[in-house]
């Protein structure tokens, strides 16, 4: 396998050599395998970078499934992911990309990891490679000396000018997770921060929600919003579920999209068009437990709950940069009732809500949007004075 593996590099550093010899243009490449539609981040920059006009952008989005199919595939999409880095003077990651890590590129080219979550709660990347039960990034389960061994051969996370980090607190985890000196780090948030912050944005949104589910502005909403587990508690769920007072408050429930949670109670509204970032807007109370969402949520300066019925496993397996009890910005109990109780009683505190963002997000009145493309522009002017 691993010799098949040492071909098919072989086989993208040839074919990337000729495509080197197309004239680079003035672009900027997006690249995403989170998901089979553009980011929202991407997409809000990209309309930054129309409004200023000097650069043209592509983004390719395009998720890594299992199955020989959707690998054959994704190998046909690697060739148009290697044609624009090959044309561009920029390239944006929101996760790993293996045709940027694996091949030598040109020397005026800028690559930035610009993560796809906010903060640094659960440890990722190199900080968990020497768990058993990590996944690697093609999406295989491994042990941790598999892992070591793919991780070298894939060069994982490496050829990054430039690394995102939402602030200062971050910038030691960020460079710990991704094997890079503190140097490479900067602090920048995600630009979705840009419409977490506009008033006119989130009451748009509101009505929008309102919308379709009428019921939502007669009582007060709980929004539910769990990380991604590969195996579901759905008994802890329906206990939420059962011990919620329908005649004051409605319950949303927006499971993570890997997730394979059944829509089984009427008595919750189980949404498919919104995103888990829209129903925050929404929500009177929000209930996560160890989500990076958090940090999305905290913008919005609302009160939080966690729902932490796995704690003690999921720090066994996972484990946090943080200090997770003495951190998160409200009541943490592995018990529903406890925490449907405190919000009965509206016990919480917006005030840690607001020192939570305010730590762990870089936010100025300049937009985060117009921050990065300032830093692009400035990236691509040191490229070429170096060359």
């Amino acid at each position: 396998m691993n010799i098949l593996l040492k071909c098919a590099i072989l086989i993208l550093k040839i074919i990337y050599f000729f495509l080197k010899l197309f004239p680079t243009k003035n672009k900027i490449t997006m690249i995403s395998r989170q998901s089979n539609t553009p980011p929202l981040d991407f997409e809000l920059l990209a309309q930054e970078i129309d409004i200023d006009g000097e650069y043209k952008y592509a983004i390719l989005a395009h998720k890594l499934q299992p199955g020989l199919k959707n690998k054959v595939k994704y190998i046909f999409h690697m060739f148009k992911q290697m044609y624009h880095i090959a044309t561009s003077k920029v390239v944006i990651l929101d996760t790993y990309c293996i045709v940027v890590s694996l091949l030598k590129h040109k020397k005026n080219l800028v690559v930035i990891q610009m993560w796809h979550a906010m903060g640094a709660l659960k440890k990722f990347g190199y900080s968990v490679v020497e768990t058993d039960t990590s996944t690697s990034a093609l999406g295989k389960q491994m042990t941790s000396e598999e892992k070591k061994e793919l991780s070298t051969t894939m060069k994982m996370h490496k050829g990054y000018d430039y690394i995102f980090a939402s602030s200062e607190v971050c910038v030691p985890y960020f460079a710990e997770a991704f094997g890079y000196q503190k140097e490479s780090m900067i602090v920048m948030p995600l630009p979705v921060v840009d419409i977490l912050t506009d008033k006119e944005y989130i009451e748009n949104k509101k009505q929008n929600i309102i919308k379709k589910y009428p019921i939502l502005k007669d009582k007060k909403n709980i929004v539910y919003v769990p990380t991604f587990r590969k195996a579901e508690k759905e008994e802890k769920i329906q206990e939420l579920i059962d011990n919620v007072n329908y005649s004051k408050y409605n319950l949303i429930i927006k499971p993570h999209p890997l997730t394979k949670l059944e829509k089984h109670d009427e008595r919750v509204i189980w949404d498919s068009d919104f995103s888990s970032r829209d129903m925050l807007m929404i929500a009177d109370y929000i209930i996560s437990d160890y989500s990076a969402i958090v940090y999305e949520a905290s913008l919005l300066t609302k009160p939080l709950y966690f729902y932490t019925y796995d704690y003690d496993d999921y720090v066994e397996t996972r484990n946090f940069y943080t200090d997770f009890k003495k951190e998160l910005p409200g009541l943490i109990s592995e018990d529903s009732k406890v925490i449907l109780k405190a919000i009965e009683k509206e016990e919480y505190s917006l005030d840690r809500v607001k020192q939570f963002s305010q730590k762990y997000i870089n936010q100025t009145d300049y937009k985060v949007c117009k921050r990065i493309l300032l830093l692009l522009k400035e990236a691509i002017s040191k490229k070429a004075r170096e060359k």
